[in-house]
């Protein structure tokens, strides 16, 4: 349940809500590229306010009030406006990706299908952003509240994961390799379970693997080497049979895709949104604003709290099937928004179509170079005119924004430009290599006076 907000916290409220629409405003306005200047405005009208709420509150208190929820919304903006100007190892930056990470990791708990090698990643990340976070703490670059704020759900990110490998611990040695083949299976029964068409060729090997993996069981029960009965048999004996479940419902539902009519506009929302995000993943270097990933999340976060003790459930209170399929897309829905969100680029949006035209032109000549000549100079005037036109944009050797400001991602687009140039050279030296073997082929062969006369020319 909310809880009130209190009468010292209204005037907070209230400047905390003009935040978040003008944010919003913002976020909405593609006439023109987001300036630095403007999120930083924004964000130190947050931390005004994050200090007066820090002047009226206890610290040892935990609140949820409608300031919280609308503050986790600013803050969450915020963030997704620092990666869209290429502060992507700025504190800010790392809010929204731990936000993200928490999620996919609450779901992981409760779904409880994982091993050792899926929750590798997140540590590593965590640890990433941590480290953000520390070095920005130690030279006051921003409030001790927003550090303490991260610290805070980086530490609870960590409990998550903690959690996740103490339950794997109970495993024995001997099962883990069982684990694994299950976790696998099942991940395999849930992608087929939510893909379009007939699904019974590419079911029936993996109901084949689980009869087997079944069979190795005695009396219900995995054993070890010398008959052993190792512990934490209900593991992997609870994921084998749901294993068999999603299995059976696939066979059972096919016909109907695998979800029951009362939930068919949840699984329709979540196909479509799943089909954006994809296409998004694919081309994100030239179409995504981190920014849009905001109403992605929202619809996911309205979703996801359809759902009655995990279930979906229809207007009777029925869990109807088709559960496993909407639980698949819901995950991977999660998992395309933290995938956009870690991989997004320190350049800003604005210089970003200028990294991926050096991008491609670099790709271009290295197939150049890779398969080589014959070419002459006509064939490198359209590179060479490209990187002259992006050198001709830089003032004083640094790329301006039309503000007249200084964009993140200076250091990576010239580093590319550097790349461009050097395989230019590379290029060109080749081509005068072959002028000259054929120079000096063109005066070998056609030498009246040589040894060989005629006859060598010929054979050449």
């Amino acid at each position: 349940m909310v809880a009130p907000v209190p009468q010292e916290e209204l005037p907070i409220l209230e400047a905390v809500i003009n935040i978040r629409n003008r944010l919003t405003a913002l976020k909405k306005d593609r006439g023109e590229y987001i300036k630095a200047s403007d999120v930083n405005q924004l964000y130190q009208a947050v931390v005004k306010q994050v200090t007066k709420l820090n002047g009226v509150r206890d610290d040892n208190t935990t609140y949820n009030n409608r300031l919280d929820t609308t503050l986790a919304d600013v803050f969450s903006l915020l963030s997704l406006f620092y990666l869209t100007i290429g502060k992507t190892r700025d504190t800010p930056a790392t809010y929204c990706q731990i936000a993200s990470m928490r999620q996919i990791l609450n779901h992981m708990n409760e779904s409880a299908v994982y091993n050792e090698t899926d929750l590798a990643p997140f540590h590593r990340r965590l640890a990433e952003l941590r480290q953000i976070v520390q070095q920005d703490a130690e030279c006051g670059k921003h409030p001790k509240a927003l550090v303490k704020l991260l610290e805070r759900q980086l530490g609870e990110c960590d409990a998550i994961v903690k959690q996740l490998q103490d339950s794997l611990s109970v495993l024995s040695v001997e099962l883990v390799p069982v684990h694994q083949k299950l976790v696998t299976i099942r991940r395999q029964l849930v992608a087929l379970a939510a893909k379009e068409g007939s699904q019974k060729a590419e079911v029936k090997p993996l109901l084949e693997e689980l009869r087997k993996i079944d069979s190795t069981r005695v009396d219900g029960k995995f054993l070890g080497p010398g008959g052993i009965v190792p512990t934490s048999q209900a593991i992997c004996s609870s994921l084998l049979e749901e294993c068999f479940d999603i299995a059976q419902e696939i066979k059972a539902h096919e016909d109907s895709k695998n979800v029951a009519s009362s939930l068919k506009p949840i699984y329709d929302r979540l196909s479509d949104l799943r089909a954006e995000l994809e296409s998004l993943v694919l081309t994100h270097r030239w179409s995504l604003r981190e920014t849009d990933l905001w109403n992605y999340s929202l619809s996911l976060q309205e979703i996801d709290k359809m759902r009655v003790d995990g279930k979906f459930v229809d207007s009777d209170g029925n869990r109807p099937s088709g559960q496993y399929v909407l639980l698949y897309l819901l995950r991977r829905c999660y998992g395309l928004i933290y995938r956009l969100l870690s991989s997004s680029e320190p350049v800003s949006e604005e210089l970003m179509p200028i990294a991926n035209k050096l991008s491609t032109i670099k790709k271009c000549l290295n197939e150049v170079l890779k398969y080589g000549g014959p070419f002459n100079p006509r064939d490198l005037y359209p590179y060479q005119l490209a990187l002259f036109q992006i050198d001709s944009m830089r003032k004083d050797g640094r790329f301006v924004g039309v503000d007249g400001s200084i964009p993140e991602g200076q250091g990576i687009i010239m580093a590319h430009l550097s790349e461009c140039h050097e395989l230019v050279e590379m290029l060109k030296e080749s081509m005068d290599e072959g002028e000259t073997e054929e120079e000096d082929e063109d005066d070998y062969d056609y030498d009246d006076d040589s040894e060989e006369g005629e006859g060598d020319y010929e054979e050449h």
